[in-house]
């Protein structure tokens, strides 16, 4: 008998704690069970198990044995797995988690596609503002934007995620354009009022000589949605700083235009995320693919800037007449700080 037989027999009867038990779950005879057992202890030179009429238990020796004989058997399992993933078509149920706003804007028309292409495989999309935990909740895939915490997740970059401060025409008509990160004190700067979301609390942009600035905007709007200030900027209310996976459509269109072009913020990164002790499954590997060749370095959400990166977001009929100033100017605190 092969002796991975053998060790699969004795996990069984372990955990059913019965010869008859393991039989049961195994299909096969209780005489079966027992020859395997018999074999493997043969083996080993070692008794395992200690028999009664009513019950079967480890001995010291069987209980030391048992933990490193499960290890290696999930060990066996899972690689054995991998290697007929990787020529099985996808298929199966996907728990992915991912970020609230991503995952409604940009995951979810993903996700329609993917199970388009591939209809063996049905998904189940959790959305959160902070990642869950992958193995204790389940989750095969986690699709994440920005700063990740210390984890022992394997990370794929799929895409940058670019920060832009931005407002609509009608806002600059009435109120100017600021031209440098001092002149926001003069600004109604609209915030998102969440702790999990750092880069939102406080605006960093670089400027061209390299100086790191971290600016702390003021402004009469403060709330735990982006969609809220995306609402807001819209209607002329104020400027935002928003990713531009959340603000590309109404960039393009020129419902709202970015300011403060010279100073670049830096990018955030779309990540997909695993366990790291578990292999990838085909259905996992194909939808990580799939978004990196859907979003990849060039994502679609930047279509806006193309195909010149430098080109001015207002229009420049918008640049000259933006002069103004509003009546009541706001105080924003600006640091820099070291390159």
């Amino acid at each position: 008998m092969d002796r991975f037989d053998n060790m699969r027999v004795f996990a069984k009867v372990v955990e059913s704690a019965s010869f008859t038990g393991a039989a049961a779950r195994l299909g096969i005879s209780a005489s079966m069970v027992s020859q395997h057992v018999k074999e493997l202890e043969e083996r080993l030179g070692a008794r395992l198990l200690n028999r009664t009429t009513r019950k079967v238990s480890l001995t010291e020796t069987g209980r030391a044995y048992y933990e490193r004989c499960t290890r290696l058997l999930a060990d066996l399992e899972e690689t054995e797995q991998a290697v007929s993933d990787m020529h099985a078509a996808p298929r199966g149920e996907l728990r992915v988690n991912a970020a609230t706003t991503f995952g409604i804007v940009q995951l979810a028309p993903a996700i329609a596609d993917f199970t388009a292409r591939f209809p063996a495989i049905s998904v189940e999309l959790m959305l959160s503002i902070r990642i869950a935990d992958l193995i204790d909740e389940g989750f095969d895939v986690a699709v994440w934007v920005g700063e990740l915490p210390d984890s022992s997740l394997i990370a794929r970059q799929l895409a940058p995620c670019r920060m832009v401060v931005c407002g609509a025409p009608s806002y600059f008509e009435k109120h100017g354009t600021p031209r440098t990160p001092d002149d926001l004190t003069n600004h109604n700067c609209l915030t998102v009022a969440v702790t999990g979301v750092p880069y939102y609390r406080v605006w960093r942009l670089r400027s061209t000589d390299g100086t790191a600035l971290s600016i702390s905007p003021i402004g009469n709007l403060r709330t735990n949605s982006g969609a809220v200030l995306k609402v807001a900027a819209l209607a002329g209310h104020g400027l935002v700083c928003l990713p531009t996976y959340f603000v590309g459509d109404a960039l393009q269109s020129g419902r709202l235009v970015t300011v403060l072009d010279d100073y670049t913020a830096p990018p955030l990164a779309l990540r997909a995320l695993y366990p790291h002790n578990r292999h990838l499954s085909a259905k996992v590997r194909a939808f990580v693919d799939f978004l990196a060749s859907r979003f990849g370095r060039e994502p679609p959400w930047d279509s806006w800037c193309r195909p010149s990166r430098k080109q001015s977001a207002s229009p420049a009929s918008h640049r000259r007449k933006m002069t103004g100033s509003p009546t009541k100017p706001r105080r924003a605190k600006t640091q820099a700080d070291a390159p």
